[in-house]
Formats: C-alpha cells, structure tokens, sequence
C-alpha cells in the first residue's frame, strides 16, 4: 500500500518542514528527512544541489541525518550521485528507500552498490522511521 507521507500518522507526529520543488516533495524532520519525487523526473546532480543547499540552510553544516527515499512514483537517478553527495555534503549517515514494486526494489539494490553508507531497502513508511530512529549515529 502506497503511503504518502503527508497522509501518514507521522506528518503530524515529527514536526516537520516541507520544501516543495517542481520535481518533488520534501519533509525536514529533526533526524532525517524524507523525499517523494514526482512521476517520471531524472533527479539529476542540478536538482541535488538545489535540494541540498536548502537542506543545509535549514539545518546547518554540522548536522548528521538520515534519509527516507519514499519511491512513491518511478524516477530516475544516477548511482553515482550517492557518492557525489557524499563527498561534496557530508552529511547523511544512513538511507533507507521504500519500494513498492519488483522494479524499484531492482533500484535500490543497484544504488545500494553504489553507496559507501549503508542504505536500507523498507517496504513501508513505519519500517523506514523506525530503522532510522533507531539508528546510533543519530543519538
């Protein structure tokens, strides 16, 4: 069942601030944050950075968070940017993407090679914020 996080129990749960982009979805909780981009879009190193900048304005330089990947609609990114991200920010400690489908799954298993910080395939909303409450880096 496709959850979307705004009709979840959790949006009034964790305070939280949403950043909308023509692309996509964005909630800033106080340990992590969670991403919902839209049908069809190549979430390119461009719209990375846009969303970055505004992530470490909203947070600051020094944070350390988690990332909810919720694949609510299928897109395209390139593996790569993991470690891009990685190495220009510095600041996500731990992934976790939510899959819906067979396909998606496929994905996120392939970004999981990729990515040198552990990223976690969930197959819900509730499993996603759990693993990454839960996470020691964060505590």
């Amino acid at each position: 069942i496709v959850m979307y996080f705004e009709s979840s129990k959790y949006f009034k749960e964790f305070e939280n601030k949403k950043l909308e982009f023509s692309f996509g979805k964005f909630y800033l909780c106080d340990h992590f944050f969670i991403s919902e981009l839209n049908e069809g879009v190549h979430f390119d190193w461009g719209k990375i950075r846009l969303v970055m900048s505004k992530i470490i304005e909203f947070y600051g330089n020094d944070i350390k968070l988690g990332y909810i990947s919720n694949r609510i609609h299928s897109y395209s990114i390139d593996p790569q940017s993991w470690e891009k991200v990685d190495k220009k920010y510095n600041i996500i400690v731990a992934s976790t993407i939510i899959y819906y489908n067979n396909f998606t799954y496929k994905n996120a298993s392939l970004e999981k090679l990729f990515s040198k910080k552990s990223i976690k395939r969930s197959i819900n909303l509730d499993e996603a914020i759990y693993w990454i409450n839960n996470l020691k880096e964060l505590h």
